[in-house]
């Protein structure tokens, strides 16, 4: 583990800057999925524990640097206040003499709430005053909010450069639960990637084929890799513009070791609707008037024979027209294989992405993974191999003398 913790900080008395993503939905001035904010709790727990007074820095959807009062973050002090058992106090900035304020007026155990960062301009150009302006409230830099470490702004960036950091507890069981997967994963790796489009993975699908034992392809992406191979696929989503592309990674994983697996039978349909008549048919079968909306029964047998020999399992996009019966059948079926398996024992599954959680979730499935990362662009980010600004920060900092 190469970034320090909690642990690592001595909180007693000290103020803890804490990056934290409460992006929650918000009808009618009301929270009505606390989700995010609940999962906030350890850290702040563990911070007042310790005697520290937590900050909260967030940002709340795209207000581009100009002071929207619809996205203020007001409205979340109730949800906050409930979720962490503690009175927050807002502060209509977050920086400069109304937030010296209100921290020095903030009482015993009670938690600060700063203002949309994003309200700032500076905020996302990772403006160094407005950073040292925000690091001048805190003692610690504490980032929570793994969802975000993939921009280099001043709350996820800027403010840590200048203060002692550390990962708060749902980032370090994020970084934690990505480093076992793709950085020291037990072997075999297996990375399923699924979803409409190649030209939006490709970038993961280059990387991941240098990376894993095994990789499952699925969705309408793999249409593209099977029409990449001379197969007709009828009128199935297909990027033609990709074919090359997609040719270039069969290749390139066949030079690197790594088993890619495309659809061997498929379930096909003239019409995408509910109840739709489908038929099986092998995956060079498919009729000219008719999608390829699935894969079928023996694509569905071989990827579970690799999910039961694998150790490691990734997963990003699900593998059909998941949101319409029958074609989520081969997303429900491996979800729930690779459920089994890490239930009982016998694989480390981290998965990440809307869809991906989306058809977890209507499996029944996800609760059994190992980890289910929420974090979208930065999970993406992750698997592609880039580096990350709000995690790099992290890592360069942990030379830094401990403050334990």
């Amino acid at each position: 583990m190469g970034w320090k913790t909690l642990d690592d900080m001595d909180l007693r008395g000290k103020r803890v800057l804490v990056r934290v993503d409460i992006n929650v939905p918000i009808e009618n001035g009301t929270v009505t999925d606390d989700t995010r904010i609940r999962r906030l709790a350890p850290t702040l727990n563990d911070i007042r524990d310790g005697g520290g007074t937590p900050i909260l820095l967030a940002h709340f959807d795209r207000p581009k640097g100009k002071r929207v009062p619809e996205l203020s973050l007001l409205p979340l002090v109730p949800a906050l206040e409930a979720a962490f058992g503690a009175p927050v106090v807002f502060c209509a900035d977050c920086r400069g003499p109304a937030a010296e304020a209100a921290l020095s007026a903030l009482e015993g155990g009670a938690i600060l709430m700063l203002e949309n960062t994003r309200f700032h301009p500076g905020e996302e150009q990772n403006c160094p005053d407005l950073a040292a302006e925000i690091a001048a409230l805190g003692d610690i830099y504490c980032n929570d909010a793994f969802s975000v470490a993939h921009r280099a702004h001043v709350s996820t960036e800027g403010v840590a450069r200048l203060l002692p950091a550390c990962a708060g507890r749902l980032m370090q069981a994020e970084l934690e639960a990505l480093e076992a997967a793709l950085s020291k994963p037990q072997r075999p790796l297996v990375a399923v990637v699924g979803g409409a489009k190649v030209s939006t993975k490709l970038e993961l699908l280059g990387n991941l084929v240098e990376k894993v034992d095994h990789l499952i392809i699925g969705g309408g992406m793999a249409n593209t890799f099977l029409a990449a191979q001379g197969i007709d696929v009828g009128k199935s989503l297909c990027e033609r513009d990709m074919l090359d592309t997609a040719a270039a990674i069969l290749a390139k994983a066949e030079k690197t070791g790594c088993a890619i697996l495309l659809p061997s039978d498929v379930v096909v349909a003239r019409e995408f609707r509910a109840g739709a008549e489908s038929e099986i048919l092998p995956a060079d079968a498919c009729p000219a008037d008719a999608m390829i909306l699935d894969a079928g029964p023996e694509t569905v047998a071989r990827i579970a024979r690799i999910l039961d020999s694998a150790k490691t399992l990734i997963w990003n996009g699900p593998m059909g027209a998941f949101e319409i019966a029958p074609f989520d059948t081969a997303t429900n079926a491996a979800a729930r294989t690779a459920a089994e398996l890490t239930r009982a024992g016998r694989l480390i599954s981290v998965a990440g992405g809307g869809d991906t959680v989306a058809a977890l979730n209507q499996a029944g499935a996800a609760d059994d993974f190992t980890y289910i990362s929420t974090a979208g662009g930065a999970f993406l980010e992750w698997m592609e191999g880039k580096t990350l600004p709000g995690v790099d920060i992290l890592l360069r900092k942990r030379a830094e003398p401990a403050e334990a």
